[in-house]
């Protein structure tokens, strides 16, 4: 055997199938990465890498759930909630710029929750052309039994978050401002409406927030105290009184809906 023409021959074939490997796109190399098997591995990765640090999220959340209805947030440290929820510390930073912000989350859930309720509420064809003490009762008891759906987390969004920090005062009054902004809507439509006497408002809608804010935070330390029906037609009160409005207690100014709180109780 010729070994000049062997190594000749076994060049040949080599690059014979590596021009078919080029050219042919049902060859695959056994050696080669599937690019677009790579691709689909990588989003499938991401996305389980996505749903552990949400699942992670949501048990901090959890855990400070617990820990500041039963300890209180002042005395609840970063490290007793990441060794409660099994998280190290470097991930909680990864989720959280620290405690403030983790109790700011759980307050902002609570607060956007009890705004949907009352827009939702109030987006309902029937309540266009409803007079301005059937809209305050609906929103009023569409707003609580969003905000009061779950016990712990009223509390914090209530009682907890008071005097807690500069940044969660500085949320809380930008939430405090968007139902300024919201309450003074409804206060000049039932002036338009002629069902208020024009006047400016506005701090008379501070302190009805502020009276809305005690009322339930008053609620959340004891939630067995009283029902939060009699809570509801208290903050009913208020808001009607607020614009000058008589509350007659006519059954036909509660527009029964779901998730709202009537007259007939929970």
């Amino acid at each position: 055997m010729d070994p000049g023409r062997n190594s000749a021959d076994t060049t040949s074939s080599a690059r014979t199938r590596a021009k078919e490997a080029r050219t042919d796109p049902s060859h695959k190399d056994p050696n080669r990465t599937d690019p677009a098997r790579t691709g689909q591995d990588r989003t499938e990765q991401d996305r389980t890498g996505q749903d552990r640090r949400a699942a992670r999220r949501e048990r901090l959340l959890m855990t400070a759930t617990d820990l500041f209805t039963t300890r209180g947030y002042p005395a609840t440290s970063i490290e007793r909630i990441c060794a409660t929820a099994h998280v190290s510390i470097r991930a909680f930073y990864e989720e959280f710029e620290g405690r403030e912000a983790l109790l700011i989350a759980l307050h902002n859930d609570v607060a956007r929750a009890g705004m949907e309720a009352a827009l939702t509420v109030l987006s309902d064809p029937g309540m266009e052309s409803a007079g301005a003490r059937a809209r305050i009762s609906a929103l009023t008891r569409s707003y609580l039994a969003a905000v009061t759906a779950e016990p712990a987390a009223t509390r914090i969004a209530f009682v907890e978050v008071v005097g807690a920090g500069r940044a969660v005062e500085e949320h809380r009054l930008l939430w405090r401002s968007l139902w300024s902004d919201f309450l003074s809507g409804e206060a000049e439509r039932a002036v338009e409406r002629g069902e208020a006497v024009p006047r400016d408002y506005s701090l008379a809608i501070m302190a009805l927030i502020g009276a809305i804010n005690e009322l339930v935070a008053h609620w959340a330390r004891d939630a067995t105290a009283f029902p939060r029906e009699l809570l509801a037609d208290e903050l009913v009160h208020h808001a009607l009184a607020t614009l000058g409005i008589p509350n007659d207690g006519n059954p036909s100014d509660s527009i029964p809906a779901d998730g709202l709180l009537t007259d007939e109780g929970k």
